[in-house]
């Protein structure tokens, strides 16, 4: 048990922790400083699945291990952090011995900036997450042009994919919170997908798809929800994914684009889900100069 975490008026309380950008040396990236500050950022920021990594060890508090199997984690994110700026996450108590439950969780940064928000949840509770009581029609889609080849309902062509343990040996490296199951054997086996390698295959692999119909810009993660359907995802297994687009919008510096994906194994079962919201900034594509 993480002994740093406090449990203070009914919420568990995460030790601050230095998130790494450990994509800073994508150029052209948003977590690239240069192309960040031109786009307004203080600097190259911390990808939103990134932050998903510290929630864990809280979750594993208030939900036990089944988390991973039958768990969510639904997360808006509201500001952006840059390399190693201090942050902490919540998790609010639930219920004792409650086998559908969810609760309220956030992270912080050092000075009390909220980062992000929403829910997690074990089983199957009655309310909806975070994000899918998020309206998709607040805003009139209008005329796109960085998404003008994509319109809701599109399918991304469906792929084969698997963890590398290499991959997973390079997150250890950096990740703040390395549970033993990320890296050696697990309840389940063998090791176990963190958030943020399940975020990769469940996005990487689709958008991919996708790229002849999106427009040059640079995009940043909006939103992030996880779903452990059958989980928990593990290393070097096969698995397949594919997905399709929920909606489309825009806001004054941003065109976005919610979607869903899901992971299945090869004999059909539904291991693991998420929907995203991808931002794409306006004033770093050549279709808005």
């Amino acid at each position: 048990m993480n002994t740093e975490i406090e449990l203070r008026d009914g919420v568990f309380v995460g030790p601050l922790r230095r998130s790494v950008n450990n994509a800073r040396d994508v150029r052209g990236s948003i977590h690239d400083d240069s192309t960040a500050t031109k786009l307004g950022f203080r600097g190259g920021t911390v990808a939103g699945s990134i932050h998903l990594e510290l929630f864990p060890p809280l979750l594993i508090r208030a939900f036990g291990k089944r988390w991973f199997e039958r768990g969510t984690l639904s997360m808006y994110f509201l500001n952006a952090t840059t390399d190693r700026e201090a942050v902490r996450a919540f998790v609010r108590q639930a219920p004792e011995d409650a086998d559908d439950a969810q609760v309220e969780v956030w992270i912080e940064r050092e000075d009390g900036m909220r980062v992000g928000e929403g829910t997690a949840s074990v089983g199957n509770p009655v309310e909806p997450t975070a994000l899918l009581r998020k309206p998709l029609n607040r805003f009139d889609p209008g005329e796109l042009r960085i998404l003008g080849g994509v319109k809701a309902g599109d399918h991304f062509e469906t792929r084969e994919v698997a963890l590398p343990r290499s991959t997973i040996a390079e997150r250890m490296k950096v990740i703040t919170e390395p549970l033993p199951w990320y890296s050696g054997p697990s309840p389940w086996g063998d090791a176990i997908a963190t958030p943020a390698s399940m975020v990769h295959l469940l996005y990487a692999e689709p958008i991919a798809t996708m790229r002849g119909r999106i427009g040059a810009s640079v995009g940043l993660f909006g939103a992030i929800e996880l779903r452990n359907v059958n989980g928990p995802v593990l290393i070097e297994h096969p698995y397949r994914v594919g997905g399709y687009v929920v909606a489309l919008g825009q806001s004054p510096k941003t065109e976005y684009m919610w979607f869903e994906t899901s992971l299945d194994d090869r004999e059909g079962k539904r291991i693991a889900e998420m929907r995203m919201l991808l931002r794409f900034m306006k004033a770093s594509s050549p279709l808005y100069q």
